[in-house]
């Protein structure tokens, strides 16, 4: 499928597939005029690198822990995965620790205000 249909399917931009692409979070063929050129996988892997993204990963992250999550999938050993996933997890927990300071902080300059 080329660019547009795979946006329309997939509900991500052209753009954002080009800068997926680019990350090395998806690939395509190019059509002898030099046309991207998807397949029907493309979907569930934009599908599974927005989510990654909206969860916090940083395109780096996701691009290195793709391969451990299609393993697993798959039955593979993927025993970096787990590993992967802790330390993300632990990150994100520090991320939502420190905005709950600042809402904290917040919420005093607002009761101060009043």
């Amino acid at each position: 499928m080329r660019i547009g249909e795979l946006s329309a399917r997939s509900g991500a931009s052209p753009r954002s597939l080009r800068y997926y692409e680019e990350r090395g979070l998806l690939t395509s063929e190019r059509t002898a005029g030099g046309h991207r050129e998807y397949g029907e996988d493309a979907v569930e892997r934009v599908d599974r690198v927005q989510c990654l993204l909206g969860a916090g990963l940083n395109t780096e992250t996701i691009r290195e822990l793709l391969p451990c999550v299609y393993a697993q999938e798959r039955g593979d050993p993927a025993p970096d995965l787990i590993d992967w996933l802790c330390a993300e997890r632990v990150r994100v927990s520090e991320a939502i620790r420190g905005l709950e300071r600042t809402r904290q902080a917040l919420d005093q300059v607002i009761a101060n205000a009043r």
